[in-house]
């Protein structure tokens, strides 16, 4: 849609008046090369108003929702982009906004020591988007975004499984590094869990448990430096099941 050629539109237009092509290009101007993004999602607001049954209207709905996400006000974007698909689910625009959407939740993702919800809110948009629009360049880009926001994922739930650990709530912690085994197991964590489920399981006493996720750890990374530590920890613990995990 940015590769609409816009006009220099004038300054106050009059919306009753000017016809909505008139409008939508000088939104466009605003927006593209006076980046003016207020007064440009504004501008795309009135042609909604003024010429609901247009078929300007409904990509001065996107594009409205596009000017509020590159303002970072994530939230009025989704509101636009939510009122849009609920009206028009079947439009021809919206593949791109649930692209979008799923980027206003993508732009939001934190530090793996914060909060991690809006990266699950990314995580679910973006998997729709390669669900509902699989042969589209929208879902191709989603899918590399889907690896770094399940990679966030990952890293928090090791994070706040070490924490368990290191309280000594084993439970917890099990339960936190197996998730990561279970649903992550594509990203970089999956080795840590992997060695800290080891680790666990000793602790617990369930030294055949510990011995599965060793020889899973080894077989998939046999030079990662998880599995070294592993390995050392199999024989302070469980020394006769090291040997044969050896052999095999």
């Amino acid at each position: 849609m940015l590769l609409l050629s816009a006009c220099a539109g004038k300054t106050g237009l009059d919306p009753e008046v000017t016809p909505p092509e008139t409008l939508y290009n000088h939104a466009l101007d605003l927006l593209i090369e006076k980046r003016e993004y207020s007064k440009a999602a504004s501008a795309f607001d009135e042609i909604d108003r003024y010429y609901p049954y247009s078929r300007w209207a409904l990509r001065a709905q996107i594009m409205e929702a596009f000017a509020y996400y590159i303002k970072r006000e994530y939230d009025d974007a989704v509101i636009i982009i939510d009122r849009f698909l609920q009206l028009y689910p079947g439009n021809s625009f919206a593949p791109y906004a649930y692209y979008l959407k799923a980027l206003c939740y993508y732009a939001q993702i934190s530090d793996t020591q914060r909060d991690q919800k809006m990266t699950q809110m990314a995580l679910d948009a973006l998997t729709e988007v390669v669900r509902r629009f699989p042969d589209t360049p929208y879902a191709a880009d989603a899918e590399k975004k889907i690896i770094l926001a399940q990679d966030y994922l990952a890293a928090k739930e090791v994070n706040i499984g070490r924490f368990y650990l290191k309280h000594s709530e084993h439970i917890a912690a099990m339960n936190r590094f197996e998730n990561v085994v279970r649903n992550y197991q594509t990203t970089q964590h999956v080795q840590e869990a992997l060695y800290r489920l080891t680790e666990t399981y000793l602790i617990l006493g369930l030294d055949e448990e510990a011995q599965k996720s060793a020889a899973v750890l080894g077989y998939n990374y046999p030079s990662g430096v998880w599995y070294t530590r592993a390995y050392e920890l199999m024989k302070t613990y469980v020394p006769a099941s090291v040997e044969t995990q050896k052999k095999d």
